[in-house]
């Protein structure tokens, strides 16, 4: 399976509580700290809804 390192790049503070608890569920706590995840449907699914706040590389 894929990975992807995940970078939160903008602030969720402005942003709907849905957005907020998504990068929670992903295991973002910090801007500027990337987390390795599995690339799931589900999670590619995560990233997609809140790609403006992210910045996703592949490993």
């Amino acid at each position: 399976m894929k990975k992807l390192r995940v970078t939160q790049i903008k602030s969720g503070i402005k942003q709907p509580e849905r957005q907020k608890l998504t990068l929670k569920a992903l295991g973002i706590k910090r801007m500027n700290r990337p987390v390795e995840v599995v690339a799931t449907p589900q999670i590619e699914g995560m990233i997609a809804k809140i790609n403006h706040l992210l910045k996703v590389e592949e490993i």
